[in-house]
């Protein structure tokens, strides 16, 4: 069974057109890369993927679910996290609890142990702190558990988001446009860091990204759409050579 499966995926807003006819199939493991134009509807698969549109047409089907009517948080907990192009951090809150609080939707206590502070409460909070201090430890950032986002520079504010999407304990993660306003060498620690990513967690990452190096160093297969409509997939080296995504996408024959 497919992860992910995306069968027909059409998405409508009033008379435009935003995605036609998509489909694709993720397994376990896979790192795949999602590419096109600006406007091309790339963000509009992956809202609609994760809950926050409910498609106009076609079935999403993940790990044997039928996403259809379900809300964000839903589909957090089947196993789904991402990261969005503008950083969304809570910049007032530290870095440690920006970790934390994503994992509320397991906080496994209710507003009432909450004030009274019971065993309940504190055990789960203990529990979320200790997932998060890890996390942080592993990826590199827990000097900078109670730091404010936005005192940090922005590599590493985007390094924390993908942290937070990781704290869910994602089996699909979705990152969209991760390399967005990051400088070449912040760019080329993301390719290090999602790499790791892929190596270390039994996960699927799909991204977006307008960044070729970024795609073609860390992508097994690539899928192009350009107005909404899926133009070419391949390897890394067969998407290079099309004409049709040199015409659509880069403008030149070359990368």
């Amino acid at each position: 069974m497919a992860l992910l499966s995306i069968n027909g995926l059409t998405q409508k807003f009033g008379g435009l057109l935003a995605v036609s006819d998509f489909n694709i199939e993720l397994g376990g493991g896979e790192l795949v890369g999602l590419i096109g134009p600006n406007g091309a509807g790339k963000t509009t698969v992956f809202n609609v993927v994760s809950g926050f549109y409910q498609p106009s047409d076609g079935e999403i089907v993940l790990n044997g679910v039928k996403t259809r009517g379900l809300r964000p948080h839903q589909v957090t907990a089947l196993g789904v996290a991402r990261t969005f192009q503008n950083i969304r951090l809570w910049h007032d809150m530290t870095v440690l609890d920006n970790i934390r609080v994503s994992q509320h939707y397991r906080m496994g206590y209710n507003l009432l142990d909450a004030f009274r502070r019971s065993k309940r409460y504190v055990e789960n909070e203990r529990k979320i702190e200790t997932i998060a201090y890890e996390l942080l430890e592993a990826m590199d950032l827990k000097q900078y558990a109670s730091e404010y986002p936005k005192n940090l520079p922005y590599g590493l504010q985007r390094r924390v988001e993908i942290a937070r999407a990781m704290s869910v304990k994602p089996q699909l993660l979705l990152l969209d446009e991760p390399a967005a306003g990051l400088n070449s060498s912040d760019v080329d620690g993301l390719i290090k860091l999602v790499r790791w990513i892929h190596k270390e967690f039994p996960i699927t990452i799909w991204m977006i990204e307008h960044q070729m190096k970024v795609v073609m160093s860390l992508c097994s297969w690539i899928k192009v759409i350009d107005f909404g409509a899926t133009i070419a997939e391949g390897t890394p080296e067969q998407i290079q050579s099309n004409p049709t995504v040199i015409k659509a996408y880069l403008g030149d024959d070359t990368l």
